[in-house]
């Protein structure tokens, strides 16, 4: 399965089309660390991560797992574990993933620099909750929360994300 993320906003998958949120950076082919930007390309989902306490663990064929509060992700290229998961707290520069503004209440890992791990080429680019808003993310796609459930019932191993810089 496809989904598509363009500029304009919108998000698309089989018949269906949502509002979405990219980078305040817009979208790039040359996606760096910091620069806001949403990396254009086409990226498999790696896993769905929660928040237990204010989500059940969504429906879907993707590996699913119970964030903590201990939950952080390194987006510190200069460190080993740049662009994984890490246990806070952590001296390296990173986020938090448990968060009281909602955004986080369920992510998922989009597999951007990933395989390999290149430093200083972006970090931390999830699939995630949208504000109410649908203000710009750090890089992310961003949807509605009850549109990010419907996308995650459809979705398995074979999913891929296509973000489009046109």
């Amino acid at each position: 399965m496809e989904i598509l993320a363009r500029p304009s906003g919108v998000l698309s998958w089989r018949e269906r089309s949502v509002r979405c949120a990219l980078g305040r950076g817009g979208v790039r082919d040359d996606k760096r660390e910091q620069d806001g930007a949403t990396p254009a390309g086409v990226f498999a989902l790696r896993r769905v991560i929660y928040r237990p306490d204010r989500v059940e663990a969504p429906a879907t064929r993707l590996p699913v797992a119970p964030m903590t509060r201990l939950d952080g992700w390194c987006d510190d290229p200069a460190d080993s574990r740049y662009n994984q998961m890490v246990h806070l707290p952590c001296e390296a520069r990173h986020e938090v993933l448990w968060r009281e503004d909602g955004v986080y209440d369920v992510l998922v890992v989009v597999g951007h620099n990933d395989q390999p791990v290149v430093a200083g080429r972006g970090s931390a680019i999830f699939l995630h909750v949208a504000t109410s808003d649908f203000a710009p993310t750090e890089g992310c796609v961003a949807i509605a929360l009850e549109d990010l459930l419907a996308l995650l019932g459809e979705c398995g191993p074979a999913a891929r994300l296509r973000v489009s810089p046109d």
